[in-house]
């Protein structure tokens, strides 16, 4: 037996109960150093289940051509917004990262090339979620890239290649928003948990969608009607939720919670699975 499976068998070992996955609904990069109903959602979602062994975070604001991972062991805190607080581009999340979960992830992802970056780190996708629900980041974070280039179902049939991670105790997350157009956003009212009328319609689709199992229903979004035009112009914060629906098993049913719409045209609606 080489090192290299010695080390995946040392540090991902395989659990009785396999671990929940996630879809979070990010927001505004705010919620990082906010205390909300939302964040206070993540850490409840936390506190409800068994500490992971390494969280591995597919995140809205990591976009590329073709699949990578990070395979630092010390990524770096990504500030990749503008116009915020000072406060909010001083915070650090200094968890380590784990060369040998990447690779493992490299090997578990075999319909596809998969690249170890060591370039990228934590975006706000990741950091401004991970660190409500382990503020301790003692608990390795990776980040697993968007192909934006490729459609919704092939998003949601590489998710399945992940789940055996699951069983070895990794914490796997989407991070995005269902509904997410930030030119009809209502800056009126940004901080109330108020939608317009086709996004808190499409909202509740999404939920009975997603607790009815129908997953194959998200792969086109035309089909979802006109709604879907206006909250997903481009699909980048919505290929998340496909990720954390592709690793939900028959057996498992979901809770759905932080379920607003805010600002008109964002939607914080998250899902736990398992």
């Amino acid at each position: 037996m080489n090192q290299q499976f010695q080390n995946y068998i040392n540090n991902f070992k395989e659990r009785e109960t396999r671990m929940p996955a996630m879809f979070v609904g990010h927001g505004s990069p705010m919620n990082g150093i906010r205390d909300n109903e939302f964040t206070q959602g993540w850490v409840n979602a936390a506190q409800s289940m068994d500490l992971p062994s390494a969280v591995l975070v597919i995140s809205a604001h990591w976009l590329t051509n073709g699949t990578q991972v990070t395979a630092m062991d010390f990524p770096k805190t990504i500030h990749d917004f503008g116009g915020f607080p000072q406060e909010l581009f001083d915070v650090q999340y200094p968890a380590s990262g784990s060369s040998e979960l990447a690779e493992l992830i490299q090997k578990d992802i075999y319909k596809t090339e998969v690249g170890l970056d060591h370039e990228w780190g934590l975006d706000h996708g990741a950091w401004t979620v991970v660190r409500h629900m382990f503020p301790d980041a003692d608990i390795p974070v990776l980040q697993l890239s968007i192909d934006y280039f490729k459609p919704a179902q092939y998003h949601y049939d590489l998710a399945q290649q992940l789940a055996n991670l699951r069983k070895k105790g990794v914490l796997i997350i989407g991070s995005g928003n269902m509904i997410h157009n930030l030119k009809m956003i209502d800056w009126q009212n940004i901080d109330n948990n108020i939608g317009y009328d086709w996004a808190e319609e499409l909202n509740k689709k999404f939920v009975q969608i997603i607790e009815n199992k129908e997953h194959s229903k998200l792969f086109n979004i035309s089909e979802l009607g006109e709604a879907a035009k206006l909250a997903i112009p481009t699909p980048d914060h919505y290929f998340p939720l496909l990720y954390s629906l592709g690793l939900q098993n028959s057996k498992e049913e979901v809770e759905i919670f932080n379920n607003h719409c805010v600002a008109g045209s964002l939607s914080m609606t998250s899902v736990k699975i398992g």
